[in-house]
């Protein structure tokens, strides 16, 4: 019993990250229709911001997404002004070329700065715990859930307290519509965007205290990503955190009742599974089919 307590919290507390890292992914798609594949690689060039100004410093990681998260949101904003906003009205398959082309291309930039070296950060933390009785909690989860769960909510806020949000959930429920009431949807698509994109900020600075990473191991992250919004939903940010929460559980439970080496697996399997039932995802809106051949 005792190690399935031990497995859940764990596998909770690293879902909440994973949730964070979501977030960005799902909002950009749910507003722009537009599936960023470059989303893995700029949290790995976060990450690799973090461990270089850490490794010069010794400044904590996790205070530094005080810096990456800016950082991210211009380059964001930049990115959509530059190249992304030139392909919306193409078909769907050209903003997900372009964005692989852009993944690329940094993951080459990353390569020739770090030459494709595995970095990981390790502050005073990393290796201790709190401990509830029998259970233990490495500090370093703790402490990147809390900040995961933080954002999360800021987040929240900005979309549900604020006019830039109600913009953003209007274009995502119907822009001709929100356009109509003065809604821009050029600025809405950039704002969402480098919002989407500062969200791999703060994810990329967690990322670089709980994993190891080097410049190609974006392709394991946009996976995942993928794996959690689909399970959700495509563009549903509730079910992103609760495909996270599924997954994490489902990952740490692998871990310690089958073998690591297998938790990587299972993470697809919940997925195949899932959407075997329930094909629009967790919490995802089902499309009529009348309106897909439209």
């Amino acid at each position: 019993m005792t190690g399935f307590a031990q497995a859940l919290l764990l596998g909770i507390l690293i879902g909440g990250v994973y949730a964070l890292m979501a977030s960005g992914l799902t909002l950009v798609f749910g507003v722009m229709n537009v599936i960023n594949v470059a989303q893995g690689a700029f949290l790995i060039f976060s990450a690799l911001v973090t461990w270089e100004v850490w490794s010069t410093t010794g400044v904590d990681p996790i205070a530094l997404s005080l810096v990456t998260t800016p950082m991210m949101f211009l380059l964001g904003w930049v990115v959509y002004r530059l190249f992304v906003r030139r392909v919306l009205d193409a078909p769907p398959s050209a903003t997900v070329l372009l964005t692989f082309g852009i993944a690329l291309v940094l993951e080459g930039v990353m390569g020739l700065v770090t030459r494709n070296v595995f970095h990981s950060v390790t502050p005073g933390y990393e290796r201790t715990s709190f401990y509830l009785g029998p259970l233990f909690l490495p500090k370093a989860y703790v402490y990147t859930f809390a900040v995961a769960v933080v954002v999360l909510s800021l987040l929240y806020v900005l979309l549900t307290h604020t006019w830039t949000g109600r913009a953003i959930r209007a274009a995502s429920q119907n822009l001709p519509s929100a356009q109509l009431v003065g809604v821009g949807a050029s600025s809405v698509a950039a704002m969402t965007f480098a919002i989407g994109t500062a969200t791999t900020g703060v994810g990329g600075s967690l990322l670089a205290v709980l994993f190891t990473f080097f410049p190609a191991s974006h392709y394991v992250w946009i996976s995942r990503l993928l794996g959690v919004i689909v399970l959700g939903g495509m563009g549903s940010l509730p079910g992103a955190v609760l495909g996270s929460l599924i997954l994490g559980v489902a990952e740490a439970m692998t871990s310690t009742y089958v073998s690591p080496r297998w938790a990587t697996v299972v993470f697809y399997i919940v997925i195949l599974v899932v959407l075997l039932f329930k094909p629009s995802g967790l919490l995802g809106r089902p499309v009529r089919e009348d309106v897909v051949a439209a």
